[in-house]
């Protein structure tokens, strides 16, 4: 049974910085993606940041990219994802998942990833 597990999240002001950590349990191998979505109340959920497993490339969303980065810990095998320069619209439960999916050119789409930790709050203030 593979185990999807978030920490970190909490409450910061506009303009700060938060860490997001995640530990996916089995076989790395099994996944070909690993990555962080979120969800804002009314909204649909949508892809932040994505890493495919085999090659380390990375893949962001348009209102994300320069102010978070996803990475992976190898020693740890801990997925990581910085956000920095955190506005109110970053507001969201953030998610972390895995996919069994081959190469695809929709990383950052939701449906196709298959185990998902239960997901850590960030509340950005103004």
């Amino acid at each position: 049974q593979v185990q999807v597990v978030e920490s970190g999240g909490g409450s910061v002001q506009a303009g700060g910085s938060l860490r997001l950590s995640c530990a996916i349990s089995g076989n790395r191998r099994d996944f070909y993606y690993m990555g962080w979505f979120r969800q804002a109340p009314g909204k649909e959920r949508e892809g932040v940041a994505t890493l495919y497993t085999r090659s380390g490339v990375t893949h962001y969303s348009d209102s994300v990219k320069g102010r978070f980065t996803i990475f992976e810990e190898y020693a740890t095998n801990i997925l990581w994802l910085h956000l920095n320069s955190l506005q109110p619209e970053d507001t969201a439960t953030y998610y972390c998942a895995a996919s069994r999916t081959p190469l695809t050119g929709r990383p950052l789409y939701p449906a196709l990833y298959s185990n998902w930790g239960q997901g850590t709050q960030v509340t950005v203030s103004s």
